[in-house]
């Protein structure tokens, strides 16, 4: 093939766009359809407990849409991260949702499943052979963190991806990967370019978001031996060189770098072109390969469970020192939960969030002056359930009743759910940024399903 088009519908399977994109793809010539199905950005939750962000529903919809558009055309699909953080029971779950679709399309497709999930005791053979070494900001991994974790994934390249292609599979639902990775396994493997394939990948990763109107849907990427154009599939949408190239700044510590498993992509040299009011034409990417394949290691464990307590502020003279009462509130918290629950400091957490105030950038915050009103997010950590509810629930007269120490009576305020307490069970955070020496197959198993026949 002197070119490959890549179909990215969207950023991610289950976010939904109108069908008559995907086929104006298809009717451009797409050669692969190719989608994202979770990420990290939403937190540790769902790699933790190993659930899906999004609802099986909308992941129907979405499948739907693409397998009866795929199947006309003779083209594969292949969805990474399934089940959003990559976990064996997120492929699982998708493939069964992926199935339930195939059959009552009558579709008869062969459906590949690509496991991620690590085993930590085989982890620590590679530990202990000094295969595994830290990312920045944290240190040496011991066995110990391993062992914490309830789930670890290994973000998978484009090499098993190709692996299920070349062995016929027409669907693959591919666990953990890097974003690029499942856009460029199908043009690497009919032989285009490491360093157009990469950066195109990059581009396409997020649907319509290098477009002038994200939420018409998806692009698709043409990738020739010299470089790659970007189109919207929506033909109101358009493409122009800034918002291109920008999309390299998009969760990337360098925007001129991107560190793949098997390498670096190099955007320095690259030139960015409007072919017309719409499409946008890329070359001088290069790709660097690494002299160590290695994989990237994600694994969360439980920190403790939580409670949250929401309260809404309304009254002027708190809100005149908001500052002086909420320091009021933590000490208040912490001698109360002291004295009737006999809690050290060491013993639970609680965090105290004044949304309207500073709570997204807290001390950053440029704005000055008092805020008109507050919401109070009153979130309680601690080993057990049972023990968040009751320091939340230590706290609720005073998320209700509170006064400054100026003041000659009890303001009210306005508790968002009834009961005042929701508790938010076990609460997660990621522990591992490190990476393995490997081979590229070394740590995923490839399966297939079943065909489902009409």
């Amino acid at each position: 093939m002197d070119k490959v088009r890549v179909l990215a519908p969207s950023g991610m399977l289950g976010a939904g766009w109108d069908h008559a994109t995907v086929e104006r793809g298809i009717a451009l010539g797409a050669d692969v359809i190719s989608i994202d199905g979770g990420s990290t950005d939403s937190g540790p939750f769902y790699l933790g407990a190993a659930k899906a962000k999004t609802t099986a529903k909308a992941v129907a919809r979405d499948l739907r849409s693409l397998f009866t558009a795929a199947a006309g055309a003779g083209i594969p699909v292949i969805v990474g991260s399934c089940g959003t953080s990559g976990t064996d029971t997120g492929v699982d779950w998708v493939a069964g949702i992926a199935a339930e679709v195939l059959a009552e399309e009558g579709l008869d497709l062969k459906v590949a499943k690509i496991y991620s999930e690590q085993d930590a005791a085989e982890l620590k053979e590679h530990l202990d052979a000094g295969r595994v070494h830290p990312l920045p900001p944290l240190g040496e991994l011991d066995a110990e963190t391993l062992e914490s974790c309830t789930h670890i994934v290994g973000a998978m390249g484009h090499e098993p991806i190709v692996e299920a292609l070349r062995a016929g599979a027409q669907v693959v639902l591919a666990g953990r990967a890097t974003d690029t990775a499942v856009a460029a396994a199908y043009p690497l493997m009919r032989g285009m370019p490491a360093g157009p394939t990469w950066h195109a990948a990059k581009i396409v990763e997020c649907g319509g978001q290098c477009t002038d109107n994200p939420r018409t849907g998806g692009v698709l990427a043409t990738i020739d031996a010299a470089g790659f154009t970007i189109e919207p599939l929506d033909p109101s949408a358009a493409c122009t060189p800034i918002l291109v190239a920008a999309h390299m700044l998009y969760e990337t510590a360098n925007p001129f770098e991107m560190r793949e498993p098997d390498g670096t992509l190099d955007v320095r040299e690259a030139e960015y072109t409007a072919v017309d009011d719409r499409i946008v034409r890329v070359t001088g990417s290069k790709f660097h390969v690494a002299d160590q394949y290695t994989i990237k290691l994600e694994g969360a464990r439980i920190t403790g469970y939580e409670t949250m307590s929401f309260s809404a502020i309304r009254d002027p003279l708190v809100l005149a020192d908001i500052e002086e009462w909420a320091a009021l509130m933590r000490a208040l918290i912490t001698q109360r939960v002291g004295q009737t629950l006999g809690l050290a400091d060491d013993e639970y957490a609680f965090d105290l969030r004044l949304y309207g105030h500073n709570a997204v950038l807290g001390a950053l915050e440029p704005e000055s002056g008092p805020p008109r009103e507050v919401g109070v997010m009153l979130l309680v950590n601690a080993p057990d359930q049972a023990t968040a509810t009751a320091v939340a629930k230590i706290a609720n007269p005073l998320m209700l009743h509170l006064p400054t120490p100026a003041m000659d009576y009890l303001p009210s305020f306005a508790f968002a759910s009834s009961p005042a307490e929701v508790e938010r069970g076990a609460a997660y955070e990621f522990v591992l940024n490190h990476v393995v020496d490997c081979a590229p197959a070394d740590l995923f198993r490839l399966e297939f399903e079943e065909k489902t026949h009409a």
